[in-house]
């Protein structure tokens, strides 16, 4: 079985990503790491249903809280600092590999993600775990509705709140 470290977002993006790796001989453990959230309330209120659910289903989960956000809007620092942080954590760790539950929302720069990952893996010295998750993106949703998660609204960081807002008042 590999060992892979897998990033969590949140807990509806990790419900189809934890299953598929757990179908796949992947012994995954969670890693909640996630500073570019905005606000605060925001945050802990993501990571108390991450808690939860990793509960139900017997993930383990390791928590770093960091509340230096990066420059909100700049995708690329912000997935390259979680994915780092999550490769050297699972290096130091003995994990064979890391990825994300980013990896399955078709609302994040997927291309983007996965170049990162492949860069971070080659200068940490540990495997990036590719995987085209989106294909089990409604799945997620029906799971997340299962367990009765929590399902935020934006990405994170103050700049996909602020459009997400934006959004709304248009179509109000």
């Amino acid at each position: 079985m590999t060992k892979i470290l897998l990033h969590a977002c949140c807990a509806p993006c990790a419900t189809y990503v934890q299953e598929w790796l757990k179908q796949n001989d992947f012994a995954a453990t969670g890693f909640f790491y996630n500073p570019n959230i905005y606000p605060w309330a925001e945050y802990e209120k993501r990571k108390k249903y991450m808690e939860y659910y990793s509960g139900i289903v017997d993930l383990p989960m390791t928590y770093i809280d960091n509340f230096l956000v990066p420059e909100a809007g700049r995708c690329d620092l912000c997935y390259e600092n979680r994915l780092r942080r999550t490769a050297q954590y699972g290096k130091s760790k003995g994990f064979d590999s890391f990825s994300s539950t980013l990896l399955i929302s078709p609302y994040q720069k997927h291309d983007l993600l996965k170049e990162i990952g492949e860069k971070v893996a080659g200068e940490e010295g540990i495997d990036f775990f590719y995987h085209d998750f989106r294909e089990g993106y409604f799945k997620s949703r029906e799971l997340a509705k299962r367990y009765n998660l929590y399902r935020q609204k934006y990405c994170g960081c103050s700049t996909s709140q602020k459009a997400r807002e934006a959004l709304y008042e248009q179509t109000a």
